[in-house]
């Protein structure tokens, strides 16, 4: 084999050496242009439901999700209307946007995922859509995981697209599941496994299911066939299965979120997840009490359920002013999007409810 063909096979190895010299992705570094995307009031639509034209986009953006298409890194973002609302108490719809090198964004003008007059207005409205993770799917269509958010009860939910435009809802993820025994549950934070394909994140498949981790509290696991019906896995007493939960005295003490896909690798399955600290009692003395910081849990790529190891701290933590302001003043980098984009990976965040903030690992 000559020198040119060596250096080309190292090249298209590349992603995946990436991943296997450690279990852990570290070092992340938040960009220089942060945050890299916030509200904007002129963007305006007719909201099916009200029949009214509303600045879909005038509180916050924040909480997206990232895939690669085309050389291209597309973000679904959570959109909130009403700033004069208290938190919890606005309409939130999903918009889109691309940019070419991963930091500078623009906006599609209508949001793409929002309540509507349909078959799933009960679970989307009035607070509407929130909190997206997207994967490629090996077909190479798009699934899309969302709180639907009836200020009731959050119940995570599916749709899929073709071109990320265009979004087919198929409703709550656990609408059949046993019966129908979990629609009523309250379930957030849907976070695939996924497998680093030709640079892209695609879902992965074990034992012929996909597998997402997924919760708020703690963390849960479930499996389908389709991406659309979903069956979470239950422990020897039939209660949800407990994956991961959180460790008081540290920083994720109150609760353990998925965070952005889940990463398939020769060491394991990697989850970056969002640890909240308590506030009081078990809380992290060296973390800011209720603050979001992101946590790596790593499980076993053979057997979602086994845990591996915990990351003892956390790799990303509320430093920047609006990190720690906005709607959520204890401070918040809430992971959601991930993306290796130009042989790097970009990880996308909230902050404090308000805006969308960019960390990026280059080594």
């Amino acid at each position: 084999m000559t020198i040119k063909h060596l250096i080309l096979l190292s090249l298209a190895l590349l992603p995946y050496l990436v991943l296997s010299q450690q279990p852990w992705l570290l070092n992340f570094e938040k960009t220089e242009l942060n945050p890299v995307m916030t509200a904007n009031p002129e963007f305006t639509f007719i909201c099916p439901v009200s029949g009214q034209e509303v600045a879909w986009q005038k509180a916050d953006v924040f909480n997206p999700a990232a895939v690669v298409r085309n050389d291209t890194v597309f973000m679904l973002f959570r959109a909130e209307d009403n700033p004069a609302a208290e938190l919890g108490g606005r309409t939130s719809r999903i918009g889109l946007a691309y940019s070419i090198d991963g930091v500078h964004f623009e906006k599609f003008p209508k949001p793409v995922l929002y309540p509507g007059k349909d078959e799933f207005r009960e679970w989307d409205y009035p607070g509407g859509v929130e909190d997206p993770r997207v994967v490629e799917m090996l077909d190479g269509s798009y699934l899309m995981l969302y709180t639907s958010w009836n200020k009731d009860i959050a119940r995570l939910s599916s749709a899929s697209s073709w071109d990320l435009k265009k979004w087919t809802k198929h409703g709550p993820v656990f609408k059949t599941a046993y019966g129908g025994k979990y629609l009523d549950i309250w379930s957030k934070s849907g976070s695939v496994i996924t497998e680093l394909k030709d640079g892209k994140l695609v879902a992965k498949r074990i034992d012929g299911k996909i597998w997402m981790y997924w919760g708020e509290t703690f963390v849960n696991l479930a499996h389908s066939r389709n991406g659309i019906q979903w069956e979470p896995l239950l422990n020897e007493e039939g209660k949800l299965l407990r994956v991961f939960e959180p460790t008081l005295g540290e920083f994720d003490s109150h609760l353990t979120e998925p965070g952005p896909p889940a990463l398939y690798t020769d060491k394991g399955i990697l989850l970056l997840y969002n640890g909240k600290n308590l506030s009081g009692k078990g809380a992290d003395d060296k973390v800011p009490e209720g603050t979001y910081c992101g946590g790596q849990v790593l499980f076993e790529s053979k057997d979602p359920r086994r845990f591996v190891a915990r990351l003892d701290k956390p790799f990303i933590c509320p430093s920047l002013p609006h990190e720690m302001s906005g709607q959520y003043k204890a401070g918040t980098t809430f992971i959601e999007g991930l993306v290796y984009f130009k042989n790097k990976w970009f990880l996308y965040y909230g902050t404090a409810d308000s805006m969308v903030g960019l960390a990026v690992k280059s080594d």
